[in-house]
């Protein structure tokens, strides 16, 4: 008994200091909308922006094929909706295998905090590189 307690408290620690958790996620089948809700806990720059609590991703084909900024960051409340605008910048598309859940890959800058390079919607087959600035 105290082994399954242990096991799941030790489970659960990792869980939170994973550091994003995703809240929900998906693609709209037959859009060119693609998005995300997920709650930074930690801050994250984003093309120069610090980004931290839950977010709503948006990622819009049609925008990307006009040379448009095709992704935008939304402050989220989960019983209102979209809030402000926090960044919106145009992607470098990448081509990859369709992923399974949402990802961020992410490199470390300045000290304490980490820059978000890159992000993949779940289900979507294209990863989306973020510029610097």
């Amino acid at each position: 008994m105290r082994t399954r307690i242990l096991v799941g408290g030790i489970l659960f620690v990792a869980a939170i200091c994973a550091g994003t958790v995703v809240v929900r996620a998906g693609i709209n089948i037959g859009s060119d909308t693609q998005w995300t809700v997920v709650n930074f806990l930690e801050p994250v720059l984003v093309k120069g922006q610090f980004v931290m609590g839950k977010v709503l991703i948006v990622h819009d084909n049609a925008k990307m094929a006009r040379g448009e900024a095709c992704t935008t960051f939304y402050r989220f409340d989960p019983a209102e909706g979209p809030k402000e605008e926090l960044v919106s910048f145009h992607c470098n598309p990448k081509k990859t295998g369709a992923a399974a859940t949402t990802t961020f890959t992410t490199v470390s800058s300045e000290p304490g905090c980490k820059r978000l390079v890159e992000y993949q919607i779940a289900g979507d087959a294209e990863a989306h590189g973020i510029p610097i600035k």
